[in-house]
């Protein structure tokens, strides 16, 4: 009787090793291909900016308008070149602090020193090759910005344009703009 009750409590707890396991199997079902990835969500992001109606675009840009004056004595002009693709992504912006990047701060993931250079033409993009020009004309007009860091991973889709000064940064907050890949 006793052996029973042994092979009984064995199988119970076999029963419920079997039940968690199939919860934790649920659950990263759903994590990883019932939420939107990233670059899904990306994409739905695109779709939905893209079709909105014109109306709406033109105040988005008037607004903006206010704000790339505050950068136009501290971003560099380039002449025209031609766009080798655009898309709509999240905007933000970063410095040179130690808790936004690492332990040095001003050193950019191709090892640039943008503190030295002084110039806030550097983006931090993990799905553009280091090098790599960018227009962003909504929020910064005909300004051509370079790739020179990456960001975390869980930004794959992200552009972070690095700022001189924490508060302009701050103040930047998080926008949604076409940028342009130029050739």
């Amino acid at each position: 009787m006793e052996a029973l009750r042994k092979n009984h409590k064995k199988l119970i707890s076999l029963k419920q090793a079997k039940k968690i396991v199939m919860i934790l199997v649920a659950i990263l079902f759903f994590d990883f291909f019932l939420f939107p990835a990233p670059a899904l969500a990306d994409q739905t992001m695109k779709t939905f900016y893209l079709s909105q109606n014109q109306a709406d675009i033109t105040v988005s840009a008037g607004e903006i308008d206010q704000q790339t004056m505050e950068f136009n004595g501290k971003l560099p002009k380039n002449d025209d070149v031609d766009i080798k693709w655009s898309k709509y992504t999240v905007v933000t912006a970063y410095n040179s602090d130690v808790g936004q990047t690492d332990n040095s701060p001003c050193i950019t993931a191709n090892n640039f020193n943008v503190c030295d250079y002084g110039v806030e033409d550097t983006i931090a993009a993990n799905f553009l090759p280091f090098g790599s020009k960018v227009k962003i004309p909504e929020l910064f007009g005909d300004r051509v910005f370079t790739v020179r860091d990456r960001m975390n991973r869980r930004f794959s889709y992200r552009v972070d344009v690095w700022m001189i000064e924490r508060p302009d940064a701050v103040n930047f907050g998080v926008k949604l703009a076409k940028i342009e890949v130029l050739e």
